[in-house]
Formats: structure tokens, sequence, C-alpha cells
């Protein structure tokens, strides 16, 4: 069970959440004095808002929870973010759903402790026993996951390390792991993996992960694993390179979606795919100017070596794609244009399926996860033409989140794809700390419940 989540219910605190509306239009108190104490402390029902209520023994009895216009289902993450250890229970939902008012909880009470003396101990909500509780804590701690490998340095969460993860999650739900490490990517034809990642230290690799009954349809999960980004000879400057330990981030939400469809058994047959280096610079590092080869036998002209996440994932939906999926996602942070648009928790979707599309957006408003679809605006591939290689691997000066897209699309040849171009990070909202943020990946998961269950 999630550590933020019990099944025991005996003793809870009463959590109340209303919209502003709701609270408003109250007409009778849901416990004595509750209009009265609310007034005192301000409360309205503002998104964040929390009033707490003591009782006879001077614990806490009630708690009034609000959640603005009822929108965003994170906005229970204010409480659990603030509220003292004790185990508590929801009263009233304000119209949100089971789940949504479980992930909330479990966003506010997360805590990045690996390095701190003292760990977290958050509240407990109760939520249901049987099934529906245990798919409530496995999407919370495939959720903790993402968030723990995004946040964990640069230093510590290196390719090896990604792959010590997802070497545990093999052993636990026997699933099978092959890895390709150094040299021997070029041998077995990764070429611009080991381009981008051969000038670190830590080794590049490339991870393949294999579970499930193979009759059944075949979901393939692709993610950019650069663990982190100095940007390589075209460097960053130090206010760019303070946050790219999070670079990793499309691997981390692949990663945890993998854990979830293999902890809830999803009937698939899953394919993970997490092409993982460090873009580093030394004597080694690849150029700009460089033409590199690539697994698909297109070659790529290299424009700015920042742009070296599409490079690992060029390689990575060509494997997947060899292997004829049902259905082919990728995840990554990939590019800065997509925050410009969309900003940081809105989560840019691309694909030419329609269909595709259209389901995963009734997940979005299933789950309250905002995405959002960006045109696959195919004449903007003009801007990835060289005149001495296939594509350049940097597009003009406009639209580049689309540009990127389309870059990975000439490396695609699948029934079904969708490509996720994530952020990963979020700042401080609703008292929660800055940090790593899972964008899209509960949106994606209802979707593929829905598909598969």
């Amino acid at each position: 069970m999630h550590k933020s989540f019990t099944t025991g219910a005996d003793a809870a605190v009463s959590v109340w959440l209303y919209t502003s509306d709701a609270f408003k239009s109250l007409e009778n108190d849901p416990f004595p004095s509750a209009r009265a104490i609310a007034k005192a402390q301000g409360f309205t029902g503002g998104a964040g808002q929390m009033a707490l209520v003591p009782g006879t023994d001077g614990g806490v009895a009630h708690v009034l929870g609000g959640i603005g216009d009822g929108e965003d289902a994170l906005a229970v993450a204010a409480l659990s973010g603030k509220l003292p250890e004790g185990v508590y229970k929801v009263a009233a939902d304000g119209g949100l759903s089971v789940a949504s008012i479980a992930a909330g909880w479990a966003d506010g009470a997360y805590r990045f402790d690996r390095y701190l003396k003292d760990k977290s101990s958050p509240p407990q909500l109760a939520i249901p026993e049987g099934d529906a509780g245990e798919a409530l804590s496995a999407e919370a701690d495939s959720i903790a996951l993402l968030r723990d490998l995004v946040n964990t340095p640069a230093g510590d969460m290196t390719p090896a390390g990604i792959q010590d993860v997802v070497a545990n999650l093999a052993e636990e739900f026997g699933a099978k792991l092959t890895a390709i490490v150094g040299d021997d990517l070029l041998e077995q034809n990764y070429p611009m993996v080991h381009a981008v990642g051969r000038a670190a230290a830590a080794a590049p690799r490339f991870l393949e992960l294999e579970w499930g009954d193979t009759s059944k349809p075949q979901l393939a999960l692709v993610g950019k694993g650069v663990t982190f980004d100095s940007g390589g000879l075209d460097i960053k400057p130090g206010s760019g390179m303070r946050i790219m330990k999070k670079d990793m981030g499309g691997s981390a939400h692949v990663i945890a979606l993998a854990r979830l469809v293999m902890a809830t058994n999803l009937p698939v047959h899953l394919k993970l795919y997490v092409p993982t280096v460090e873009n580093a610079i030394s004597g080694d590092a690849f150029r700009p100017g460089d033409i590199l080869s690539s697994r698909k036998g297109l070659t790529v002209e290299i424009d700015n070596t920042d742009a070296e996440g599409r490079l690992i994932l060029a390689d990575a939906l060509t494997r997947a794609s060899e292997c004829d999926p049902d259905l082919l996602l990728d995840f990554a942070t990939l590019t800065g244009a997509a925050r410009v648009a969309l900003g940081a928790d809105l989560a840019p979707v691309y694909s030419d399926d329609d269909q595709l599309v259209a389901d995963v957006l009734a997940g979005s408003a299933e789950s309250g996860d905002p995405v959002w679809r960006m045109p696959m605006w195919d004449p903007y591939l003009a801007d990835l033409k060289s005149p001495i290689a296939d594509l350049v691997n940097s597009g003009g000066g406009f639209g580049g989140s689309i540009t990127a897209a389309l870059f990975l699309k000439q490396f695609v040849d699948a029934k079904s794809w969708a490509h996720f171009d994530v952020w990963a990070w979020r700042k401080g909202k609703y008292g929660r700390p800055e940090g790593a943020a899972a964008c899209g990946l509960r949106a994606v998961w209802a979707m593929l419940q829905t598909r598969y269950r």
C-alpha cells in the first residue's frame, strides 16, 4: 500500500471538499458551526484553501478543503501537503472522483527525502479495500517512482542507474531485460545512441524490457533517457543547465507506465525501450556539422548538439517499429518550444491517428490530467532538409516542438503512434515544493485502461 494511503478508517478525521460555488450556496452546516468557523478562517472554497476544525480533545476533528472551480483535480494536494500525520476520510467529495482525490492526495503528500536525515511521514487517506484500492495505490507508487527518478541528481541517476531501476522492475514482475552497453551499440546498430553518449564517463546504453502474453496486443513505450544534458559542444548556459537532471523525464514517464501495466496485469504484450545517455563534453563529443548514420539508415546532419534527445529517440523508435506494435507511445522532455506554447503543466500530444488522440483526450477528461493536441504540420518538414544528408537535427527558428515531432515521425513505422513533448517539472503550487511532476501520464493510463481492460 502506498505510504499516504490506508484502508483503515477507524477514528479518521473527516475531510469536506467544496468548490467555491458549492460552499457559497451551502444552506446547512455539514457539522456544527462549519460556516462560522470557515468565515473566521477566511475559507471560501478557493482552490488550495483549508480550514482546520478542532475537536474536544484538541486534535483535528474536521477539515474543510477548497477545490476552486473543481477543474483541477490536484487541488486536493494542498491538504495532504500541509495536514499533520493521521488518518483522514472524505466526507464530501466536491464532485471529484475517488481516483482524482487519491491522485491529488498522493501528489501533495509526496516528498523527495532521499538525502534528508528526517524522512517524511505523510497524512494518510482512507481508500477502498480490494482491487479498487490496489489500483489507486499502484498509480500512486508509479508516479512516486517517476518523481524520485527525475528528482535524483545526475551524479546518482546515471545511465547505469536507470538500468538498475528497470532491472529491479524486471525482477519484481518477471519481465525480460536486454541491455546493450557502450561500443556494443555500434555492433548492434544503435549508432545515434552511441554518438550522443560516447563523450561521457558513464557508458551509453539501450534498454529493452519485455513482459506479458505475446498473443495480446503489443504496447510499445519509448522514453528519452538523457540523464544530464550539458548541451554538448553547443553548451547550455548555466541557468539552462541547472535542472537538466530532469532531461531523463521521458524515460521516467514510460518506466512508470510500464510499472503500472505490470502491477495491474493489463492484458497487453509490453515492450519498453529506453535509450539512456549523458550528453557530455570531451574530446570524443559529437560535433556540429557531423553527419550521423541511424538505425533506420537515414543520415542526419548535426546542426545543434543540444538537439540530442531526438537522435537517441530515432534509433529507439526504429527498433520499436521493427516489432510491429499495435500502439507506440513515446515521452520526451524534448523542446523548450513546447513550454513556450503550452506552459509546464499542459502535455502536448502529436499524432496522425485521430482516434488515438480522441482516446487520449477522453482519458485526460476522465483523469483531470491536462493534454492538448498539437499539429503535425507536414510542410514544416522542409525546415529539416539538409543539402548533404537526409535530415538535419534542428529545424528553423519557429515551431520547434512541431519540427521535433516531425523529425521523430521519419523513424516511425507503426499502426498507431503518439508523441508527448513533456516538461516533467513543476514550480510550487498549492503549497507543494518545486520539483519533478508527472505530465500526461494519468491521461494516458486512463486511455490504456479503457482500451485494453
